[in-house]
């Protein structure tokens, strides 16, 4: 290979590097990052070492109720129509199936299909939009405690990152990272909230959008919305362009091993977050997960009787959780925060519980004595139910 054929790629990575520096990065952060665009590697690179960080290797044979899986997997439509695709797995894409995906979301949320993108989970776009609006001048600015892919990204490149706490009803303090942060990059706001299980008015977002800097960007991280009756950002993302909303399938439609996510946004928006690498990852895609995705995103009343379940289910056991004096932060998602009380180390609660064979999430430094437990099935929780009064009575 001759200097001419590779010139142009060195061009542009050469290119990219200028664009990070007059944004604030060193020489050496606009290198790293530049170089890790140029090679496509955004999702590997900050989003793998997130989920060895997050959650403890499962223990097979244990109730598995600490990575807010779904207790079980994607609804028998999606299953078959994976099973399609796969037979079909000669062809990149069999039938045309990103777009079926997005006309699919486009007629539930009532935004265009063109404002629809699909990604492998949904913390590449995240990692994403964080190096694409953040700086070591512009910072981002979320909750404490939040999902933490987008603190992780900020401190790999070098941007400034900055945590507010949340309010006493655990919702974003959205005037308050506002206050802290009037020229940020990007406000992220995770509703309902993980670990926290909690939700943030729609009308503090519009708040934010309202008061805030007109570069400034706000992401909207909709993981585990449809455990809720809460409304979507999703039209105020597909309308404006300085709203993105995050959405999976790794919750609700227990698709986790799957990867698939989606956003929504506009155009200037995604050319923004692209300009380094086109977005050609989004495209990068198991067309079985696209084809499950599409055929379990219109069962609604299959959906409504799952969540009626996971709610059904969580209640019960926060009722026991209650009854053995314990403290937990109400939920409007398939997780909670459960408070050992003062003393209580949350590392050898979850030791003990897994003693009992249920392995439970681990805990927050903003709240050193919770642990976060996902809800599973009946049975699960029936079975974390017993192993909680077993570790309580020593």
């Amino acid at each position: 290979m001759n200097d001419a054929m590779i010139a142009p790629g060195a061009d542009r990575v050469a290119g990219q590097q200028e664009d990070l520096v007059a944004r604030g990065y060193s020489r050496r952060q606009a290198a790293r990052i530049a170089t890790l665009f140029a090679a496509g590697a955004v999702g590997t690179r900050l989003v793998q070492p997130a989920f060895a960080q997050q959650s403890a290797k499962a223990v097979i044979g244990a109730v598995r109720i600490g990575s807010n899986e779904c207790w079980t997997g994607p609804f028998p439509e999606g299953v078959a129509a994976a099973t399609r695709n796969a037979i079909l797995g000669n062809r990149y894409e069999p039938e045309d199936d990103h777009q079926k995906l997005f006309e699919a979301v486009a007629a539930i949320d009532g935004v265009p299909p063109e404002s629809v993108l699909a990604w492998p989970g949904s913390s590449d776009p995240l990692s994403r939009a964080v190096i694409a609006f953040c700086s070591p001048e512009r910072a981002l600015v979320t909750a404490n405690p939040s999902y933490e892919q987008g603190w992780r990204t900020a401190q790999w490149a070098g941007a400034k990152l900055t945590r507010i706490p949340l309010k006493s009803d655990y919702s974003h303090d959205v005037k308050a990272m506002l206050a802290a942060e009037p020229d940020a990059g990007l406000f992220y706001i995770c509703t309902p909230n993980n670990p926290t299980g909690t939700t943030t008015p729609l009308d503090d977002v519009k708040w934010l959008l309202a008061n805030k800097a007109k570069h400034s960007v706000v992401v909207v991280d909709e993981a585990y919305i449809h455990w809720t009756d809460r409304p979507s950002a999703a039209q105020l993302a597909a309308s404006r362009d300085d709203v993105l909303v995050l959405r999976t399938f790794s919750k609700l439609f227990g698709m986790a091993g799957m990867r698939l996510g989606l956003t929504i946004g506009s155009k200037p928006l995604y050319d923004r977050m692209m300009r380094y690498d086109g977005g050609q990852v989004t495209y990068m895609l198991p067309m079985t997960a696209v084809a499950c995705g599409t055929a379990c995103l219109t069962l609604e009343d299959k959906i409504a009787a799952r969540k009626a379940q996971m709610i059904a289910v969580r209640e019960e056991t926060l009722a026991h959780v209650a009854k053995r004096g314990l403290a937990y932060i109400p939920s409007e998602a398939n997780m909670f925060m459960l408070d050992w009380g003062a003393g209580k180390d949350p590392k050898a609660m979850q030791a003990a519980m897994l003693e009992q064979g249920v392995q439970i999430g681990r805990s927050w430094e903003f709240y050193p004595t919770m642990s976060r437990v996902t809800v599973g099935s009946g049975e699960d929780m029936q079975k974390f139910r017993l192993a909680l009064d077993k570790v309580l009575m020593g």
